[in-house]
């Protein structure tokens, strides 16, 4: 029976990553939430594997911007292979504060920024963020990614620092980075996802690491749980993806800020008051 609960439990911590990975609502804090309700034990394995199945998520981005992401691609001109360098060179340059600090402070973010309370904390803080930005919208200077340079990039990595704290979001905090420079919707949520793929790969390897020098090999059946979770989550967050870039193309953000003060709010009355 165990075994089926924690199929199912991988299954549907699999989806929210995958849904919410993408979307400016924070998919650690979903992830740590549903865990205080339904528990994937033991805490130590849950804690590797809600960072390990962001690796489905980067796979996602790879799988759907491949030829953009590839410099070698034979069909592309030297002009266009040398953008593509230049692309990659943006998005290391904006993963270096994040990749720093995440480093240096990433047992004090397990042990005393998980909590429920802080999850909620930043939750409405950054649905109010996003309300407040969306009603006053800075003037779009940046339409293109090809637009977008280094200094700005470097800009929006400081802005990705934020997300170290769960509730956050990580998509949230670099789309408002960006719209705070001057980018367009479309280019602040696509360079998003091009900055997840070094922060979130680097953060998946740590974590293993961490985990096999405190407690060893995995088991059998934690590999299983986490191949499975980590397929799930490529599979829903391509659809995730191409449905917020749908999404961004007719309508702007205010709907995750009051969707997150929304949550935030249920979770201080599930877990504090009721």
């Amino acid at each position: 029976m165990s075994y089926i609960a924690d199929l199912i439990k991988t299954i549907v911590l699999g989806i929210i990553q995958g849904i919410t990975e993408w979307l400016p609502i924070s998919s650690t804090g979903h992830l740590i939430l549903f865990d205080s309700l339904w528990p994937l034990s033991p805490p130590e394995f849950f804690s590797v594997f809600k960072v390990v199945i962001q690796f489905g998520s980067i796979l996602a981005v790879l799988f759907l911007y491949f030829k953009k992401l590839n410099p070698f691609d034979s069909s592309k001109s030297p002009q266009q292979k040398k953008d593509t360098f230049s692309l990659w060179g943006k998005v290391i340059v904006g993963v270096i504060p994040a990749g720093i600090i995440g480093l240096l402070l990433d047992d004090i973010i397990d042990g005393y920024l998980s909590a429920n309370f802080v999850i909620a904390v930043t939750l409405i803080a950054y649905g109010i963020i996003f309300i407040i930005v969306e009603k006053h919208p800075k003037p779009v200077t940046i339409k293109k990614l090809s637009e977008l340079d280094y200094k700005t990039s470097l800009k929006i990595g400081f802005f990705q620092c934020l997300a170290l704290i769960p509730g956050t979001s990580r998509s949230g905090a670099t789309i408002l980075g960006g719209l705070n420079c001057g980018c367009s919707r479309y280019v602040a949520s696509e360079f998003s996802f091009f900055i997840a793929i070094p922060v979130m790969a680097g953060a998946s390897l740590l974590k293993i690491v961490k985990y096999i020098m405190g407690f060893g090999l995995f088991t059998f059946w934690q590999i299983v749980l986490l191949l499975l979770g980590t397929v799930i989550s490529f599979i829903v967050s391509v659809i995730a993806i191409r449905s917020l870039l749908n999404y961004v193309r007719k309508h702007d953000f205010t709907i995750f800020g009051y969707y997150r003060i929304a949550l935030g709010i249920f979770v201080l009355l599930f877990f504090y008051i009721l």
